[in-house]
């Protein structure tokens, strides 16, 4: 997808946003039968306009308020989603998006739903040539949208669309070895350096408990370091990111049912996805942060010396842990980066993983369970992005309690705890392995549909970028 400015021609493609019904006599595109049209629909609550003109096509989209801004704003995405339906349906190219109204934001807004809706996923297909959108580029006139914008939208669609590429890839394509290919091809085309250890590394680094998950798998693991350093960065010490690189779970041999589980486990490394998405954006947009991550990366099988239910593994830190459930196992990789991060001396640490499904069932799939012991400023901008970018998130405590969940009179944790509360004690296993700023965060309801959702489509949805995005991006202007 292109975004450009380009110059006003009323001759285009165009697509105008009002909030006042008033404005539609300001488009010298409509004549007054299409204006008197576009009134008596807009008052009959029809606010998704199409009008063909046979050389071309305008629409108008007039902006529905409601209750919050955060609500209207999602609004605005939605309704780009059902423009990129109009757009195909009319074989569009190009569409050039002026805003009217008063929210600033609307149309970078519109342009993100209807690029976010575009996406396609038809590399294995025979015919991706005839199933392709139409709709390659957006333009705005320069006085909807200013450069720095366009960048930062440019920026995140292109690592949203990677990041579903990467989800939607499958395990006979995407081994831990080839993510670590990927995670450095999009490096050199963004702007961060990446370093991969092998598995004779992670041996000699002795990170217990990557090799453990991968005792089952012909496939080696990979352990990538990703950083991005500008020249004078905002903060003295590092922001490090943490992404769960399961590239495939069947549970190993605690082995998962097939039918609505296992069948779409190759979505598990979506939190190294969104990580890795994320410093492709931050390098592109070339956000004056230090930023690094880490992506430990393996699949789970219960073949070969896979770990078994009662095994004691001796982790990264030094910290043993008894494996009762081998479908455990990202917090058991998740744990060696986190002590690797320690080395850093970080600002703060983010974690993202598909990490349980009892966070999936506690909020579905629309937001993000998070935990963790940043200040609760940093835990207040993290909810505004989230509300901003509409990926919600929801907290959770870390009490004691259980943390006394997983302890076990054999080695020093278990790797689960018990029935109650299992998205939290996975958070408190984390937790043990840190000793900085820390934020967990659980993506497990929100990284894979099985059905379109508005501008998120079939298979990987890259939620948790946006946000992320948002988030780093606000934390350089403090």
């Amino acid at each position: 997808m292109e975004f450009k400015i380009s110059r006003k021609d009323s001759e285009k493609n165009n697509l105008y946003i009002i909030d006042d019904i008033k404005k539609l006599k300001e488009l010298n595109a409509l004549n007054k039968e299409e204006i008197s049209y576009c009134e008596d629909l807009i008052k009959n609550e029809k606010n998704i306009i199409t009008l063909n003109q046979y050389t071309h096509v305008v629409f108008v989209f007039y902006i529905k308020k409601a209750d919050t801004d955060s609500q209207t704003h999602e609004g605005i995405r939605k309704a780009g989603a059902l423009f990129q339906t109009s757009i195909q349906q009319n074989g569009l190219k190009e569409i050039t998006i002026y805003n009217l109204s008063k929210t600033s934001e609307a149309a970078y807004l519109l342009a993100e739903g209807i690029a976010l809706s575009n996406y396609q996923f038809l590399k294995y297909k025979k015919d991706a040539a005839q199933k392709a959108y139409s709709l390659k580029t957006i333009s705005f006139d320069k006085n909807t949208l200013d450069k720095k914008q366009l960048l930062q939208l440019s920026a995140t669609i292109e690592a949203v669309y990677h990041a579903r590429d990467l989800v939607n890839e499958p395990l006979n394509f995407l081994t831990a070895t080839q993510l670590a290919k990927e995670i450095s091809k999009k490096g050199k085309e963004a702007g961060y350096t990446t370093k991969t250890l092998n598995k004779a590394q992670i041996i000699k680094e002795k990170m217990g408990g990557l090799l453990a998950v991968n005792l089952g798998s012909p496939e080696p693991p990979t352990f990538s370091i990703l950083e991005y350093k500008p020249a004078k960065p905002f903060n003295k010490k590092p922001i490090v990111l943490v992404g769960k690189g399961v590239v495939y779970d069947t549970g190993g041999l605690s082995l998962k049912p097939t039918a609505a589980s296992m069948d779409r486990m190759k979505s598990d490394m979506s939190g190294a996805a969104v990580v890795i998405a994320t410093m492709y954006a931050v390098s592109k947009m070339q956000l004056p942060l230090h930023v690094i991550a880490l992506v430990p990366a393996t699949d789970n099988r219960p073949g070969q010396n896979a770990y078994v239910p009662g095994d004691i593994i001796t982790m990264y830190s030094g910290t043993t842990v008894e494996v009762l459930n081998t479908d455990a196992e990202g917090r058991m990789i998740l744990a060696d980066a986190l002590h690797w991060a320690k080395r850093y001396n970080p600002e703060m640490v983010m974690d993202f993983a598909t990490l349980t499904g009892a966070a999936a069932v506690a909020v579905g799939n629309v937001g993000i369970v998070c935990m963790g012991n940043l200040d609760e400023k940093q835990k207040n901008n993290f909810k505004e992005s989230g509300f901003r970018q509409y990926e919600r998130l929801v907290e959770y405590p870390l009490w004691e309690e259980y943390g006394d969940m997983i302890k076990t009179d054999v080695a020093d944790l278990k790797n689960i705890g018990g029935r109650e509360g299992g998205a939290i004690t996975a958070g408190k296993f984390l937790e043990h392995f840190t000793d900085y700023p820390w934020m967990h965060f659980d993506i497990a309801g929100v990284s894979f549909n099985t059905a379109k959702k508005h501008y998120t489509p079939v298979g990987g949805t890259g939620y948790g970028i946006r946000l992320l995005v948002d988030f780093l991006t606000h934390y350089s202007q403090q």
